[in-house]
């Protein structure tokens, strides 16, 4: 069914959506609400108990989930059913975390097969770098490893690295005896060139390679920077054959531009169109993930990921984490009107990982026509955006205390951060770690229960009670996890891309095509060629802007 709006459920769900009680009162009427919406998968606690539903909202839910085809649409998605019906592919990423010995036929291939073949080209080029074996034009290792890419190619490296890199090094000897080389990763995205500058300037050309990342090989912003790297190394060694086959690697589902480019055939990593660029960095798109933290831990976040995958496929809807999660972010946006969404990790690792699930949602789910290409009249995705908990406090948390809008949001928090045991640890580490949580605990509550959570005579006095008022009743989830490492940072990562798939069956939208960002790239194109020819032939706007860049 592509019109959601035709389910029977749709109207019942719209009806219920004006009687749902706040959430003062569905604590008060429910002595079991928590143990009834909060699910424990394998160290992830999901408690959704203070997001504005009851009993009869998640029943409803369910049923308007069973009468959209969820079930069969999650088989068709792992199966390799071509879901992504404008491009005519199938959307596998699950696929790509698939433990070796399974099997996936598709269009008759084994897709397995040709994954875990990839994954052994990325072991090679992982160990040739991290054992000092590969060497530079000059002969001296690779010390640093500049990932160039965008979007996908960037936001899910760049987020796993930074969440990850205490794991850095943990593989550091070879069979040989040898030690591994600290291989130093960084990121580069912006075409204006401003992150390549500064980083370059750091630099040495001899020892530095560059991945360059692109499923098509053909995006401006990539090759752009790619080029400037070039440059860089050229001013240093006059052989360019010899930089590119010593100083590059390329990921790409097109091999015939990356020969062209110059890339050595032992130097590439390939894709495949199956793999969309928010969902690719369990591919090779991974590499440098696996540069910093070692093919052991790489596949440890592949194991997690699958986990979930598993969890997902197989669990009942209503104890099934992904699941619930795609339901209720329909029904806060789509029945509650509750159009935008926060992301509040409270771990300073999880720094990028609300810029990774702005593009995952808004991407995928940031459409307005369905399946047939017919206009939607309801609200699909809301607008996210986060920040690490405790910066967020001191930022937007005003408009979510005492603002006009309403928000939803996601708190998660890992139970344990520092290993107690260690002789090495600093005890105040321990406190602050205690503190953070405090503060993840108190946020939702105050979100939640607005001034029945807060003593206001302790905080204000009777003339400024209206100006410390706490309205409460903002919706919000909590993610418990009980330590990060690859596994569960996989089985996180995996959940919310479920999520995703979720809300797009529900809605009758494809979540796997982005047109939006493709006509963006055509008209940048045009405009490139007016800036060189100063030409002058657009609206009266972008015509006055050309003439002041062209100095007309």
């Amino acid at each position: 069914m592509n019109d959601p709006t035709l389910a029977p459920q749709w109207q019942k769900l719209v009806n219920h959506s004006n009687t749902i009680a706040d959430l003062v009162t569905l604590f008060e009427n429910n002595d079991r609400r928590t143990e009834d919406l909060l699910i424990d998968f394998e160290g992830v606690c999901f408690d959704y108990s203070k997001q504005l539903i009851d009993k009869s909202t998640k029943k409803l839910l369910i049923e308007f989930a069973e009468q959209m085809g969820l079930s069969d649409a999650i088989d068709k998605l792992i199966s390799g059913y071509k879901v992504n019906t404008t491009e005519n592919r199938p959307a596998l990423h699950t696929a790509l975390r698939l433990p070796k010995g399974a099997s996936l036929i598709v269009d008759d291939i084994d897709v397995t097969k040709q994954v875990h073949q990839s994954l052994d080209s990325m072991a090679v080029i992982v160990e040739r770098l991290t054992s000092g074996t590969w060497r530079g034009y000059s002969g001296k290792a690779i010390q640093d490893v500049v990932n160039i890419g965008v979007g996908g190619s960037d936001l899910g490296p760049l987020m796993t690295c930074m969440a990850l890199s205490e794991w850095t090094g943990e593989e550091q000897i070879t069979q040989e005896g040898l030690f591994y080389n600290c291989i130093e990763t960084h990121f580069v995205s912006n075409m204006d060139g401003t992150q390549l500058d500064k980083l370059l300037s750091t630099l040495n050309p001899e020892t530095t390679a560059f991945i360059i990342s692109s499923k098509s090989f053909t995006t401006s912003d990539t090759l752009s920077n790619a080029q400037t790297a070039l440059a860089w190394l050229s001013n240093n060694y006059d052989n360019e054959k010899s930089i590119k086959r010593n100083h590059f690697i390329g990921i790409s589902a097109n091999v015939k531009k990356m020969n062209a480019w110059g890339i050595h055939k032992a130097n590439q990593l390939n894709l495949w169109d199956w793999v969309g660029g928010r969902f690719s960095m369990w591919s090779s798109i991974g590499l440098t993930v696996a540069i910093k933290i070692g093919m052991k831990n790489f596949n440890e976040l592949l194991a997690g990921a699958h986990l979930m995958d598993k969890h997902f496929i197989e669990t009942p809807f209503t104890d099934n984490i992904p699941v619930m999660m795609g339901l209720l972010a329909v029904w806060n946006s789509s029945f509650l009107d509750i159009n935008a969404h926060a992301i509040l990790p409270y771990d300073g690792r999880l720094k990028y990982f609300p810029n990774y699930l702005t593009q995952l949602e808004m991407e995928s789910n940031g459409k307005s026509v369905n399946l047939k290409g017919q206009k939607i009249t309801f609200n699909t995705c809301p607008i996210l955006w986060g920040e690490v908990g405790s910066n967020a406090q001191h930022a937007f948390y005003q408009l979510l205390h005492q603002g006009t809008q309403e928000v939803a949001c996601d708190f998660i928090a890992f139970i344990n951060r520092y290993d107690e045991e260690r002789q090495d640890i600093d005890q105040q580490l321990l406190l602050q770690h205690k503190l953070s949580l405090a503060n993840c605990l108190a946020q939702s509550r105050v979100l939640a229960f607005g001034n029945e959570a807060v003593d206001l005579q302790e905080v204000c006095s009777a003339m400024s009670a209206m100006h410390k008022n706490y309205r409460g009743n903002q919706p919000s989830s909590t993610i418990l996890i009980d330590k990060l490492s690859p596994k569960t940072l996989g089985m996180i990562l995996a959940m919310y891309e479920h999520k995703v798939y979720v809300m797009s069956v529900m809605w009758g939208i494809n979540p796997f095509d982005q047109w939006g960002v493709e006509i963006g790239k055509v008209m940048a194109k045009q405009l490139n060629d007016a800036i060189h020819q100063q030409s002058l032939d657009y609206d009266d706007s972008t015509n006055a802007l050309l003439k002041r860049i062209c100095n007309l």
